[in-house]
């Protein structure tokens, strides 16, 4: 490892610890330590039960629809898969709206049952709270297993074709790698991710039976002022997501395919029933991703038409302004953990110590960077600044899990060769490893910005009145009952969240 890329992962790994255990030890040292309250344990309860269902019934779901995008080329393929990044990136509040107005009690399966003399339905709840869970990260758990499943060399599959291979032996050699490998990987990050969920279960949840220990650290925090339960909790957090990220490293393993001409897939498999399952699937999930997308486009397009809101243009200029540092920050931090990662024989504590960052509790995060900063300077100051390095922080465990891998299938494939011709440093990185990790760069760079792009968390902390980005502004908005105006900033916002996303992903996969 060069001088200049292990100075980059120390400081990446600093940034890290800093972001996961300084806001905890500022608030405990300010406010000290007391037992959990026994009122809060219903909702950790809660927060572990909705967590594992949601991971295992999105990752569940994805491993067939992987499959189909794999292994079929259709029409319009390439935007679907595009597509599927949509749920994943549109911002919380405005995906629950969408989903409202397709499964709410005034939504349109509701009206459907209403015709014939049924009862509207009822999402409130656990199952409001799966659903919603599902939507957001069923799309992301299918990207992930399809990288996995277009790691598997063409070459490999013509050979069982060649070899008139069953479908159970073809799933057994080439299939179930990949699922040992790709699988731990997507149920930690789903499972982590509908832990600190908490616009979903704010939405959703139906009640303090429902409530999770993101909305306890809220309301700790906004209504309460508590530092010490909030303090307390996000600790809670740490360790679940410490116990949840030691399983998925001790059970996921590497896929291991060799190199690849790297010649287009072509599907050998010419039996009906597999193309007719692939294309019901398909059917399904675009009715399921697609009908509260346009619920929430014609909501938007009657919002727009009773005019802009005041002060768009600039909302719009700032988010878009901390989504593009916010990626680029994450970027740097993500490839230089992921040389450090694959470099190091600590790698895996390493990723352990980042993967926290999916549990840690941006609120938590922020409230603790307001009292580290305060004494030294103004934090409402520094609120842009801090918005966009706390959105690169949570961001990095997801860049980094779509990135690490990909650097560890060239430094195998192809590192002794490269050093054996006596490649390394930037001529390396521009002439073997980009060419071959900018698929996963372009994705995972995409992802960042989006979800930056979308984010209401810190800057609700920090903002001052005068400033605000987008999401902030359609908050506003919503709490002063201007739903037309909120409507269409939220249309505004989904666009340029997913147009954010298929800039970087297309050009990553075009490149």
């Amino acid at each position: 490892m060069s001088a200049p890329v292990k100075a980059f992962g120390i400081t990446a790994i600093l940034i890290v610890v800093l972001l996961v255990f300084a806001p905890i030890v500022a608030l405990l040292t300010r406010t000290g330590v007391e037992d959990i309250p026994a009122a809060t344990w219903p909702a950790i309860r809660f927060t572990l039960l909705q967590a594992t269902l949601s991971a295992l019934i999105s990752v569940t779901l994805a491993i067939p629809l992987a499959k189909a995008l794999a292994r079929r080329r259709f029409w319009g393929r390439s935007v679907m898969v595009s597509l599927l990044g949509a749920p994943f990136l549109l911002p919380s509040i405005v995906a629950v709206l969408g989903l409202l107005a397709i499964w709410g009690r005034s939504g349109i399966f509701s009206d459907g049952l209403a015709y014939f003399g049924l009862g509207p339905l009822d999402i409130y709840g656990l199952e409001g709270v799966l659903l919603a869970h599902v939507f957001f990260n069923l799309p992301l758990a299918t990207r992930m297993l399809l990288q996995g499943w277009q790691a598997i060399p063409s070459e490999h599959f013509r050979l069982a074709a060649q070899l008139d291979l069953a479908p159970r032996a073809r799933f057994v050699l080439l299939e179930m790698p990949v699922l040992r490998g790709a699988v731990p990987s997507a149920l930690l990050v789903i499972f982590m991710l509908c832990m600190s969920s908490f616009a979903v279960a704010l939405a959703l949840g139906g009640g303090p039976k429902s409530s999770t220990i993101e909305l306890a650290i809220y309301q700790a925090l906004r209504f309460e002022f508590d530092l010490a339960g909030a303090a307390q909790l996000a600790t809670v957090q740490l360790v679940i997501g410490l116990a949840a990220a030691a399983l998925a490293f001790r059970f996921g393993t590497d896929t291991l395919f060799g190199g690849s001409l790297e010649q287009p897939y072509q599907n050998w498999d010419k039996r009906r029933w597999p193309r007719l399952m692939d294309a019901s699937i398909l059917l399904l999930v675009v009715l399921f991703i697609g009908l509260p997308l346009i619920a929430i486009l014609l909501n938007g397009v009657t919002g727009l038409m009773a005019g802009f809101p005041a002060g768009l243009g600039l909302a719009w200029s700032i988010s878009v302004g901390i989504a593009l540092v916010s990626a680029a920050l994450a970027l740097a931090l993500a490839l230089s953990l992921a040389h450090m990662i694959e470099a190091s024989s600590s790698g895996t504590r390493i990723e352990l110590v980042v993967m926290l960052l999916l549990a840690t509790s941006p609120f938590v995060i922020g409230t603790g960077l307001f009292i580290l900063i305060n004494p030294f300077a103004s934090p409402f100051e520094l609120a842009l600044p801090i918005t966009a390095l706390v959105n690169a922080a949570l961001s990095l465990p997801l860049m980094l899990r779509i990135i690490r891998p990909a650097l560890g299938r060239v430094d195998r494939n192809y590192g002794s060769l490269a050093s054996g011709l006596g490649m390394r440093g930037w001529s390396r990185f521009r002439l073997l490893t980009w060419p071959q990790i900018k698929p996963e760069l372009g994705f995972a760079t995409g992802l960042a910005a989006a979800l930056s792009m979308g984010d209401l968390g810190v800057i609700t902390l920090f903002a001052p009145p005068d400033i605000q980005t987008l999401p902030l502004m359609m908050y506003r908005q919503m709490g002063s009952y201007q739903m037309d105006a909120a409507a269409g900033s939220a249309l505004i916002l989904v666009a340029s969240s997913f147009a954010l996303f298929y800039l970087f992903d297309k050009g990553g996969r075009h490149a």
